[in-house]
């Protein structure tokens, strides 16, 4: 369980790196724009992005 764990961990910060070394511009941007959200609406996509994500692994690992 915790080396699956790790890996996804792994592999998320991997892909956020990736988005980072691609796109510096763009993310700068996006970083900008997501720190003038209210609180709530980053509360609302944080648990959107919870819930697809865990909806993600039940399909996948069952």
């Amino acid at each position: 369980m915790w080396v699956d764990l790790l890996s996804a961990l792994g592999l998320a910060i991997a892909l956020e790196g990736l988005a980072y070394a691609a796109f510096p511009g763009p993310m700068r941007r996006a970083m900008a724009a997501v720190s003038l959200q209210p609180e709530q609406a980053l509360r609302m996509a944080g648990l959107a992005a919870l819930a697809a994500g865990v909806f993600i692994v039940w399909l996948v690992r069952g």
